[in-house]
């Protein structure tokens, strides 16, 4: 099933401000590959830019992209180790747009063998609820969102913190108040806090019941991630800190955290996360799956993933419903309330409206 022609689109869509520790997003940043095969089958693979964490951009995926397709084109779409080298072998990390050609590959393998891609790992259906999550903003604007969340039916919430330590615990005991006690609250500072900072941020917020700290500090601070593990009640779950099965296997080594977060950004794609995961089961690492702004074509792939990894025991897939101000995708997971279901159709189960596409900036190889 040889690769005949290579579509990329640059993904853009439009979604109200949102805010963590690194910046404001106005729209999400996304590329958009779609792979057609000798067989007539069309493979679909979508990544999500976030400059300030993986260093990459639309326009540099945009242009990668293009080297990549050429690449490609006209070898075969199922030999998906010889696919993914090639990439290895053209350009260090760039792990965001590899994940696009490395979900499209996955989206094929699973149409030629008539399963759904969570099918095709090795995979079974299960129920899956995701966090939602709360940008920094105001205390009484974060506040007031976290009870409306909660009265809506969330039952876990993400709260973004790290800008400022002081505030960012008065703003965790009002979430705490106005969500009530039976509601999970977990935190994500993105890297903003130094260790001090964090030591007493977390001291702080351990009447609030915190259920865990996200990537509290730079990843360039890891060998400071045990100790601060000894001197806090929250645990402690590692996000940019762990890209690829190797970090997983330094941060499990040297007792780094508690949890991973496993990103398809971060990791290259599906085949990448596998491998983290698959580390972290013989450590004993409970994971996490997330994700940066992905449109629900690329949540689809996720769930997916987290369908096929029982070690996924955490679902951060709310990307679809954090003001995204259009769904252009035809198909792929539904949400009820916060709880997540499958198509089951072959493949990812989820393409793009046509007509969509058609007014993307796009180049076809």
């Amino acid at each position: 099933m040889n690769i005949t022609s290579i579509t990329i689109y640059r993904f853009s869509i439009r979604m109200e401000p949102f805010t963590i520790s690194t910046g404001t997003m106005d729209y999400a940043q996304n590329l958009l590959v779609r792979i057609v095969t000798s067989s007539g089958l069309e493979g679909f693979g979508e990544c999500s830019a976030f400059p300030t964490i993986v260093g990459e951009t639309q326009d540099t995926c945009y242009v990668m992209a293009q080297a990549f397709a050429r690449i490609w084109k006209g070898k075969d779409a199922l030999d998906i180790g010889s696919r993914l080298a090639e990439l290895d072998a053209f350009t260090a990390k760039n792990p965001t747009v590899k994940s696009a050609f490395d979900m499209a590959l996955h989206d094929l393998a699973a149409k030629q063998a008539g399963l759904p891609l969570y099918r095709y790992l090795g995979g079974q259906s299960r129920s899956i609820t995701t966090d939602i999550t709360i940008g920094i903003g105001p205390l009484a604007t974060m506040a007031a969102t976290a009870g409306e969340l909660a009265q809506q039916g969330a039952t876990a919430i993400k709260v973004k913190v790290g800008s400022d330590v002081r505030m960012d615990i008065e703003k965790i005991a009002a979430i705490r108040q106005a969500v009530g006690p039976t509601v999970t609250i977990r935190i994500d500072a993105n890297q903003g806090w130094s260790f001090t900072d964090a030591v007493s941020a977390l001291r702080a917020m351990e009447p609030s019941d915190i259920e865990f700290c996200e990537q509290p500090m730079h990843a360039w601070d890891d060998e400071l991630l045990y100790a601060l593990r000894q001197a806090v009640p929250v645990p402690i779950m590692a996000d940019e800190s762990c890209y690829y099965a190797r970090d997983a296997m330094r941060l499990a080594r040297h007792q780094s955290c508690d949890y991973i977060n496993i990103k398809l950004a971060k990791s290259g794609g599906i085949r990448e996360a596998v491998a983290i995961h698959s580390v972290c089961q013989e450590a004993g690492i409970p994971c996490m799956i997330g994700g940066m702004l992905e449109s629900r074509l690329a949540v689809t792939a996720n769930l997916h993933l987290a369908y096929a990894c029982p070690g996924i025991q955490f679902f951060d897939l709310d990307s679809a419903l954090l003001g995204l101000l259009e769904d252009p995708i035809v198909g792929g997971a539904t949400y009820t309330k916060y709880r997540m279901t499958l198509p089951e159709a072959p493949g990812i189960g989820a393409s793009v409206d046509e007509a969509y596409l058609a007014r993307l900036e796009q180049v076809s190889f």
